[in-house]
């Protein structure tokens, strides 16, 4: 049981940070749905292959970023004790997560400024993006997902802290694996209802309580460190 806490962490972390996403993905989602044909917008059958494949992509690249994270942790480890370097690994990804629901509580926007310096990458993937527009099949929308995942977020920079801690390139892909599956639910509600999700996202003690939440799961984490 023990095994499957942190996966189970990751996947509630990305429930929780729903209000996060629709706020940063949520005119995402907007643009892409609009994008398409108007008989395809108009009936939610013919729409939810192209979020399905918008969303796999998404996961696909949150999995990769996930692995070679776990890979870089993994090569620490082989400079350090094993003991001292998962402890510090451990140490820097509780103090993310504590970072991340004060971030997703809007405490404190620390992690804004990651956001703003994974931009120069974002600057040279974004184009390749654009070239697959506007979408008419899902393996486009694929394509779209792909690109999509390595958007300058700050949500899923701390993940990805705790993806180098797990010290494994095959634990770092599950663990984000299990986040991405946990963003999912709300990015897919986000096609379906934008208005009513916007509306929640704005809700100051939904996010309050997200994120104070978010912040239990790093005070844990720390104490696992100790």
């Amino acid at each position: 049981m023990d095994i499957l806490v942190p996966y189970l962490s990751a996947f509630l972390v990305g429930l929780l940070g729903g209000v996060h996403c629709v706020g940063m993905c949520g005119g995402i989602v907007g643009a892409l749905t609009f994008g398409l044909a108007e008989e395809r917008r108009d009936r939610l059958g013919s729409m939810m292959p192209y979020q399905l494949a918008y969303n796999l992509g998404r996961i696909t690249s949150y999995s990769i970023a996930g692995a070679i994270m776990g890979a870089l942790g993994l090569l620490i480890v082989q400079f350090m004790p094993v003991y001292y370097a998962q402890r510090a690994l451990l140490a820097v990804a509780g103090l993310f997560m504590v970072l991340m629901g004060l971030y997703l509580a809007g405490w404190w926007m620390l992690l804004g400024h990651l956001e703003r310096a994974g931009g120069a990458v974002w600057r040279r993937m974004e184009p390749l993006g654009r070239r697959l527009l506007p979408v008419r099949t899902p393996v486009q929308a694929l394509g779209v997902g792909l690109i999509w995942g390595w958007i300058p977020c700050g949500l899923v920079y701390s993940m990805l802290v705790t993806a180098v801690a797990s010290g494994s390139a095959l634990k770092g892909a599950g663990l984000m694996l299990a986040f991405a599956l946990g963003t999912l639910p709300n990015l897919l509600v986000i096609g379906a209802m934008a208005g009513a999700a916007a509306r929640l996202s704005r809700s100051g003690m939904f996010r309050q309580l997200a994120g104070g939440t978010v912040i239990l799961f790093g005070l844990y984490t720390l104490w696992q460190a100790i």
